[in-house]
């Protein structure tokens, strides 16, 4: 009796065990559409209903403009929580916080 408790024990423990060790053995691949640089980023968007855009990376500096939803614009580069962007619709220029300005989603298929 006590030999046949200690062998379901091991085969319990190894049954157990193997998945873990073959897990572990060989490095996860990453799939080659993640890393495909000939995927796009999603669009820039405006998530709020308008943003005040500044003439400096800064909250306390001068408002230069807004951002509305429904304009075009382009981002032209990022420091910090902040991007430096161009009102397509409007022409000025200036920074807008980046929690309001982002990228959406993007999705590669195969």
């Amino acid at each position: 009796m006590r030999s046949t408790r200690i062998a379901v024990t091991a085969a319990l423990v190894g049954a157990l065990t193997l998945p873990v060790v073959s897990a572990s053995a060989a490095p996860a691949q990453v799939p080659a559409s993640m890393t495909d640089p000939s995927c796009t980023q999603g669009s820039w968007v405006v998530g709020t209903k308008a943003v005040t855009i500044r003439s400096k990376a800064s909250a306390t500096s001068t408002a230069v403009g807004v951002l509305y939803r429904d304009h075009k614009f382009t981002v032209h580069k990022t420091s910090g929580k902040w991007r430096y962007i161009t009102d397509r619709t409007t022409g000025v220029k200036g920074w807008v916080s980046a929690k309001y300005v982002y990228r959406t989603a993007g999705m590669c298929l195969d």
